[in-house]
């Protein structure tokens, strides 16, 4: 079996255990010779701006999914045995506990990977945002970032046009219907 067979498989966590699960499972792996069966082991997170309370604003890195942590792996019983005795791991996200892999459109949704988007929009086109906290809105492409995979996107939002800095991923161009 080979990395290109491995899926992504989400772990749910106590709050607060993601660092100690990954640190735990990195042991785990090195200790039991199983880096042919877990490749990657991730805690997805963002960077976001924090105003505190003297007014002073700071940039804060924050976990995109508390309570979860993200494995590339290549799936057996014993894999799942050892991964859900691991302190600290509730168990996996699916039916009964059994794993259920990502999908690859939601791997890259969730960022896990970095993918080459290539893109069917230009500056100007109207796009639609298809994921996040301003799904569904539509706006105008103000520029894209090829080397980033970000696009800048105007929208209107409380009667005001507001330039947000999207994934390729997070939008799709609106086709007009004839």
């Amino acid at each position: 079996m080979a990395v290109e067979d491995a899926k992504w498989y989400v772990i749910h966590t106590y709050s607060g255990y993601e660092a100690m699960v990954k640190d735990s499972l990195e042991k785990l792996i090195e200790n039991n010779n199983l880096q042919e069966n877990i490749f990657e082991i991730q805690i997805p997170t963002e960077e976001t701006l924090e105003e505190k309370a003297n007014g002073k604003k700071k940039i804060v890195e924050r976990k995109k999914f508390p309570c979860y942590v993200f494995l590339k792996m290549i799936y057996s019983n014993d894999i799942w045995w050892l991964v859900t005795n691991t302190r600290g791991v509730t168990g996996f996200v699916g039916p009964q506990g059994r794993p259920l892999p990502l999908t690859d459109e939601e791997v890259a949704r969730m960022g896990l990977v970095k993918v080459a988007v290539n893109v069917d929009f230009t500056v100007g086109d109207d796009v639609q945002i298809v994921f996040g906290p301003l799904e569904s809105f539509v706006g105008k492409v103000v520029s894209l970032n090829e080397s980033t995979q970000k696009v800048m996107v105007n929208v209107s939002m409380f009667g005001r046009s507001t330039d947000v800095e999207l994934d390729f991923v997070h939008v799709k161009k609106i086709t007009a219907v004839n």
